[in-house]
């Protein structure tokens, strides 16, 4: 679902409309009864919003504004958007971004397999609420990028995190200078995400402070977009350390046992560790830097770990719920047929048919060896500014396991490194039953959710809520 082998998941108004039946678009795009809107920056060239407000299709708890549609962010570059207000207290909420992985994965699964407003009924023809949502709590925009994927279309060059950040960049000045989202710049700004999202959180949220520092010193003119919360779940942060978790995690995952048969495991210890095995290669990826090469050397790793150390580790299970076979039913897919149905496209305004994980943006990421390249110096970074951060994972997901996002963390360097090795795991308690084990070291928290895969939010949805109301207050994770 998240990889192809191993996917890792000052604005002018042109026009309002003479009536709210009249719909305006490039080329007539948007065909609906419902009133749409576009918004063209004055400052960005071939930048800006069209939108929908209030289609009805999904969040239906009355009084609740949505928005869908897209932001324009460059010549021929549409980004996909769909924004849910608040359920409760929507005028002081935080502003909540989500972002799936992949790379090349859209946002649309954690909309509707996850954390979103509502879920897809097996007719696939019809929704029912989520009480589950996280925009119980919070302002909640998910968003397709790079471009390309979900409903996403146009013209993508993005071939690596580092290049992805300043599109999604782009995509918030213009949501911020806008008069519909500028009453959100000023919020507490919760950066969510999974998977994938292990490199996408710690690079755009690093290059997010970067241009805040350039306004500042009044180098560039721009909304500055200012992160108080990261939050990763399942993210895959460190290659070198992660591809060895799959070793540790196949010979014994805690809670399941061992996943794999001896024989297989000396073969992935071969592989790990042998002449030119996956480790060394891993670290010649890193030695490599960015350096013209270093895209074929880190290519050249990933495909290796990945043949090597994941797909044997893996074997005939579910890499994202390894309690299920590889034709795991969990959560269902029924929503892509929802959202490829004319009229619910009409009635969103979304104007090409929806791709969950399209081949073609994953493949340029594939060409630079992104996938082996770690952000791990980044997120130690971040958290050694103190920046509130939550690492967590279901602990029935093999792709990402728990065991390798925990070494990744224990082997950042920031301030708190000695400290979270000395903090022992105690039980999370919901009602008294116990769904995560966590640490808590000042602003930095790690969980591991008992019970849940890759996606944490679609297997424990109610724990999924509580840990993200407590990020959201600004609390260390407890029991309740």
């Amino acid at each position: 679902m998240f990889l192809t082998a191993l996917r890792r998941t000052g604005v002018t108004l042109l026009a309002l409309g003479a009536s709210l039946s009249q719909a305006f678009s490039l080329g007539d795009a948007f065909e609906s009864d419902t009133p749409h809107i576009e918004i063209r920056s004055k400052i960005r060239n071939e930048t800006g919003l069209r939108y929908v407000k209030n289609s009805g299709i999904c969040e239906t708890t009355p009084g609740v504004e949505q928005i869908s549609g897209y932001i324009d962010v460059g010549t021929n570059m549409s980004m996909w958007f769909w924004f849910f207000e608040a359920r409760e207290s929507p005028e002081t909420a935080p502003f909540t971004l989500w972002l799936n992985g992949g790379p090349g994965c859209s946002s649309m699964i954690g909309l509707f397999q996850e954390n979103g407003p509502c879920l897809v009924n097996e007719d696939r023809n019809s929704t029912y609420i989520n009480p589950y949502s996280w925009n119980n709590v919070s302002n909640v925009i998910y968003i397709d990028q790079p471009i390309g994927t979900g409903f996403s279309y146009g013209t993508d060059t993005v071939n690596s995190t580092e290049s992805a950040a300043p599109f999604v960049w782009t995509a918030f000045q213009v949501l911020f200078e806008s008069q519909l989202f500028s009453k959100y710049a000023s919020r507490e700004f919760i950066f969510a995400t999974e998977s994938y999202g292990g490199h996408y959180g710690p690079s755009f949220v690093t290059y997010f402070g970067e241009q805040n520092a350039l306004i500042a010193s009044g180098a560039i003119e721009a909304e500055p977009v200012v992160v108080s919360a990261l939050m990763v779940n399942n993210g895959w942060y460190d290659p070198l350390i992660q591809n060895e978790a799959y070793l540790w995690f196949a010979t014994y995952a805690p809670g399941y046992g061992q996943l794999q048969p001896d024989d297989v495991l000396v073969n992935i210890t071969e592989a790990m560790y042998g002449a030119d095995g996956c480790v060394a290669q891993e670290q010649a990826c890193y030695a490599a830097g960015n350096s013209t090469e270093s895209n074929k050397i880190c290519h050249k790793a990933d495909n290796y770990c990945i043949d090597y150390a994941f797909v044997p580790a893996v074997g005939d299970r579910d890499s994202y719920d390894l309690r299920q076979n590889s034709s795991a039913l969990f959560p269902p897919e029924y929503y892509v047929h929802y959202l490829r149905k004319k009229h619910v496209m009409k009635k969103i305004g979304a104007m090409v048919r929806y791709d969950e994980c399209p081949d073609a943006p994953y493949k340029l990421f594939v060409k630079t060896g992104d996938d082996a390249r770690t952000w791990l110096p980044e997120l130690g970074a971040l958290a050694n500014s103190g920046l509130k951060i939550l690492i967590w994972a279901g602990d029935a997901d093999i792709n990402c396991n728990w065991l390798g996002g925990h070494a990744s963390v224990l082997a950042m360097d920031w301030y708190g490194n000695e400290t979270l090795h000395n903090t022992p795991f105690t039980n999370m308690t919901i009602d008294g039953k116990p769904v995560a084990a966590v640490q808590n070291v000042d602003n930095f928290s790690f969980a591991r959710v008992y019970g849940a895969g890759h996606e944490v939010a679609a297997f424990q949805p109610a724990a999924a809520l509580e840990i993200f109301s407590q990020v959201v207050r600004k609390e260390q994770l407890h029991s309740v």
